[in-house]
């Protein structure tokens, strides 16, 4: 199985920036569609962005496009999320997830880390 570690949480001020960080075990990391989603409190979880096997191609959230990236390091299996231009409404828990396949919804990824709290402040 896939176990996954974040990282990189914290309190930034608004117009800042984060870089949260995953790190995922296995040899079969490649074989993984990678997400961060975010849960603020009393909120359902949200997709904010995903990135396939190879890396080649990464998928955002409308409210985070242009301001957030997500990569990864396949030899390192690990995979980032920066943020930049945080604004309050980014306050949330952020979770990074392992899928078979792209996917935007959380009942699609089977393998979930522990997630870290990102605070934003105006």
């Amino acid at each position: 199985q896939v176990q996954l570690v974040e990282s990189g949480g914290g309190l930034v001020q608004a117009g800042g920036s984060l870089r949260l960080s995953c790190a995922a075990s296995g040899r079969t990391f490649s074989s993984y569609v990678m997400g961060w989603f975010r849960q603020a409190p009393g909120k359902e979880r949200e997709f904010v962005a995903a990135i396939n096997r190879s890396g080649s191609s990464t998928y955002y959230a409308d409210s985070v496009k242009g301001r957030f990236t997500i990569s990864r390091d396949n030899a390192k299996n690990t995979v980032t999320l920066q943020m930049n231009s945080l604004k309050p409404e980014d306050t949330a828990v952020y979770y990074c997830a392992a899928s078979a396949v792209v996917a935007y919804m959380t009942n699609q990824y089977a393998y979930w880390g522990q997630g870290t709290q990102v605070t934003v402040s105006s």
